[in-house]
């Protein structure tokens, strides 16, 4: 027992492999995303998850929850804000986009949310943009249209992109839009807020659940279907939750939040080996804009 228990504490406290962990559950919500064609709906997907979520983290946090109420009372128009934009949103517009693009290019499209979320900052804060920072940003947009064009000038210049990339693009403002949002959220414990926003999320989605149901789409074909369900509710929703706030508490936000740019790298490796799909040239070309525009934006922005 003493020796299982050194083991959990040191796995406990290795941000390193928490992070890791965290970033490859993200990218395997991609590939969820995809398997998820023909075994559950998008909106029961993206609804069912944040039940889920609800029927376990409100529960085990019900005593902080109510602690903290009188501040999340105060704050509530925020959490629903969050809530709806940054988990109902960037999920349903996901598990739509899979429909109509591949999970190696839903994964290489969110590397893209950092430089979002610089633009995102110089609008709602007007942080300052460097020019090697903006250099950062227009190389990380150029691996963005070389994704959604599959690397064919012919349907930049068109227009005539796949649905599920634009699709995807719009997730990730939504999404940089609540990480820019997040730095003035209510001062409660992380995964009470988190809590809080689940359940938000949940109720936000049953409308969406309701009009698929209406339409005659909803669908959840098991095994795989439900096993999907739980992968996504427990893995991406739940313990990555744990293991990044856990990583943040150990390393610091700056350090874990580099993190991050692990899951465009993970989404296409499991992509091939779990789906079978194929990398082409352009997926390597924007893989290394998109990263490079990170860096340059990030990195190298610092040393300048």
């Amino acid at each position: 027992m003493p020796a299982n228990q050194t083991l959990k504490q040191r796995l406990w406290g290795n941000a390193y492999l928490l992070l890791t962990l965290t970033t490859l559950m993200w990218g395997g919500n991609a590939v969820a995303g995809r398997l998820a064609v023909d075994a559950i709906s998008p909106m029961a997907l993206t609804s069912l998850r944040w039940v889920v979520v609800c029927a376990v983290m409100p529960v085990l946090l019900r005593h902080q929850i109510r602690a903290h109420w009188p501040v999340l009372k105060a704050h509530w128009k925020f959490i629903v804000a969050m809530g709806t934009v940054g988990f109902t949103a960037f999920n349903a517009l996901m598990y739509l986009a899979a429909y109509s693009t591949t999970a190696i290019n839903i994964g290489i499209l969110q590397g893209s949310i950092p430089v979002f979320v610089l633009i995102g900052a110089f609008i709602a804060y007007r942080t300052p943009i460097g020019p090697v920072q903006a250099l950062g940003v227009l190389v990380t947009l150029l691996g963005v249209a070389v994704v959604a064009s599959r690397g064919d000038i012919a349907v930049l210049r068109q227009f005539a992109f796949a649905p599920g990339d634009l699709f995807m693009i719009v997730a990730c403002t939504f999404y940089a839009g609540y990480t820019v949002a997040i730095r003035v959220r209510p001062q409660v414990p992380g995964l009470v807020f988190f809590s809080a926003l689940a359940m938000v999320a949940c109720l936000v989605s049953l409308p969406l659940l309701a009009i698929e149901v209406a339409q005659g789409a909803f669908t959840v074909k098991t095994p795989q279907g439900w096993l999907i369900l739980l992968y996504v509710a427990i893995g991406p929703s739940i313990l990555s939750q744990l293991f990044f706030m856990r990583s943040v508490e150990l390393i610091g936000p700056g350090r874990a939040g580099v993190f991050v740019n692990l899951v465009p790298v993970f989404a296409p490796i499991l992509a091939v080996l779990i789906l079978g799909e194929q990398l082409a040239l352009y997926h390597g070309v924007a893989l290394l804009l998109v990263l490079g525009g990170i860096f340059i934006a990030e990195r190298l922005a610092k040393r300048v």
